[in-house]
């Protein structure tokens, strides 16, 4: 059982990684994601890149609303604002992906930084209407812009890479997750930064962090640039996997369902983001595949359909009763369980 570990340096006490046993466990996750899409069937591929895509946005908004403290309903309109610019660069100027989805996060984060402003001043629920305020402005635009294509939305091509087009789900994965694992890594560097604890000061005690120093607007509209960018190119990524993007592709229902993960998942934790994105989008479809298994045919199907939705929701209520801190909090009383039991008595 490990109990405890010395550190010799402030390179080795700000290690991402600090033990071999880490260092194992990240290379078998690699390898996994490595062999995954040579066994795995076109539905499950889809799967993965679909969870893939919520990570990303989930991950994006845990550094807003779980390390800041800032509670947005706006990564759907973020995450438009991504799809959107990549879509247009791709339709019209055939720009490459990367091109592409670098400029669909700084759009977003343009995006994020207007709708960051009133932060200084509001906070909470009332932030959150104000986020709430930028969807429907957002929904408004894309809706009515000669250059998003109206109501009909934007068709584009799909990506290519030397020449091949990434128009599988197998093809899709490898752009997908790829780009997921390095936004995930990168927002678990932060919190090693100034600027994370100076996110996770904020959202203790802003009136402490000013007094301390951190100066609120700025550190504020700099979670709000960072999680819109996460928002924006995980929308560039949406657009490439669908390859068709309306304004009804990113309703309010996807700004909660997004805000739901990582409630589930764990507010102000990595893992809890990654929790509950996997979560939230697998969930259904494992319910889904449970009560087809059930007899009764296509009637008993739609007929069970409002309950497999109630039993979802059921599942939400009851991590949430059960485990406010989240899925995060339980597999970490898991792995002090199974490190502690030998030693019970």
């Amino acid at each position: 059982m490990r109990i405890g570990t010395l550190k010799q340096s402030y390179i080795a006490d700000a290690a991402l990684f600090d033990s071999r046993t880490q260092k194992v466990w990240l290379a078998i996750g690699a390898a996994l994601l490595v062999l995954f899409p040579f066994m795995a069937s076109d539905y499950w591929l889809y799967l993965a890149c679909l969870v893939a895509i919520n990570v990303a946005s989930a991950t994006g908004l845990n550094i807003l609303t779980g390390y800041t403290g800032l509670v947005s309903l706006g990564q759907a309109a973020f995450m438009g604002l991504g799809a959107y610019t990549v879509a247009i660069l791709q339709t019209r100027y055939g720009t490459p992906f990367a091109l592409n989805l670098l400029a669909g996060g700084v759009v977003a984060m343009a995006g994020g930084v207007v709708v960051g402003i009133p932060s200084l001043r509001v906070k909470g629920l009332y932030l959150a209407i104000a986020t709430i305020a930028a969807s429907f402005i957002a929904h408004f635009l894309f809706a009515n812009l000669k250059l998003t294509g109206g109501t009909t939305g934007l068709s584009m091509q799909p990506a290519t890479v030397f020449g091949l087009p990434l128009d599988t789900s197998f093809r899709l994965y490898w752009l997908i997750v790829p780009v997921m694992l390095l936004m995930v890594l990168g927002a678990a560097n932060l919190f090693r930064t100034r600027v994370g604890r100076a996110f996770i000061a904020v959202r203790d005690r802003d009136i402490s962090a000013a007094v301390l120093g951190i100066p609120l607007l700025r550190t504020k509209l700099l979670s709000f640039a960072l999680s819109s960018f996460y928002a924006g190119v995980a929308g560039g990524l949406w657009a490439y996997f669908f390859r068709v993007v309306t304004p009804e592709s990113f309703p309010l229902l996807m700004s909660i369902f997004f805000l739901a993960a990582i409630i589930v998942g764990g507010m102000g934790s990595i893992l809890g983001g990654i929790l509950g994105a996997v979560f939230m989008t697998l969930v259904p479809e494992l319910l889904k595949l449970v009560f087809d298994l059930l007899p009764g045919g296509t009637e008993m199907t739609v007929f069970l359909s409002p309950v497999r939705t109630v039993v979802f929701g059921l599942l939400i209520v009851g991590f949430l009763v059960f485990e406010p801190h989240g899925l995060a909090e339980m597999w970490r009383r898991i792995r002090r369980f199974f490190h502690l039991w030998p030693f019970r008595n």
